[in-house]
C-alpha cells in the first residue's frame, strides 16, 4: 500500500523538479553567450593545461564566432576553410601562418585568413583569441 504524501513533501519535489529543469534548459543554451548581456570576452574562457579550449559566442548556419584559449606548446595544425576567417588575439602572442607567411600577432592585433589559404596557428606561450568566420554560401 502506498503511503499519502505531506504537502510539504510535495513542494519540495515540485521544487527540485523545476530546479532540475531550469539547469537543463541552462545547459542546452549554453552554446552560446547569454544575450541582451555585456561580457568581457577575455574572462569567459580560462586556459587548461596542455590544451586548446573553445567558447561558442554565436554559432548560426551564416556563420560563428568563437574565443579560444591556448596554452604553452599548442596550436591549431593546419587546415583550410572555404570561408575568410577573422581572428583577433585578445591576451598573449600568437604567429598565425597563412599561406606559408608568417605573421606576429600580440593582445589587439586581428587578421584575415582568406578562403581556402592553408593556414595554422603557433603559440607564443599561452595566449587567448577570438575567431570570427562568416559563411557567404557562395565561396
Amino acid at each position: 500500500m502506498r503511503e499519502k504524501s505531506s504537502p510539504l513533501l510535495e513542494i519540495i519535489k515540485t521544487t527540485i523538479k523545476s530546479i532540475i529543469m531550469k539547469d537543463q534548459d541552462k545547459k542546452a543554451d549554453s552554446s552560446e553567450l547569454e544575450k541582451s548581456k555585456a561580457h568581457i570576452i577575455v574572462e569567459i574562457i580560462e586556459y587548461m593545461t596542455n590544451s586548446v579550449v573553445i567558447k561558442t559566442i554565436i554559432k548560426k548556419s551564416t556563420g560563428n564566432i568563437s574565443v579560444m584559449s591556448f596554452d604553452s606548446g599548442e596550436g591549431l595544425t593546419e587546415k583550410t576553410s572555404p570561408f575568410d576567417t577573422f581572428v583577433q588575439i585578445l591576451e598573449g602572442k600568437a604567429e598565425i601562418v597563412i599561406d606559408k607567411e608568417s605573421n606576429l600577432l600580440e593582445s589587439g592585433q586581428g587578421i584575415i585568413i582568406p578562403a581556402h589559404a592553408p593556414n595554422f596557428i603557433k603559440p607564443n606561450g599561452r595566449f587567448k583569441m577570438i575567431s570570427t568566420i562568416i559563411k557567404s554560401g557562395y565561396e
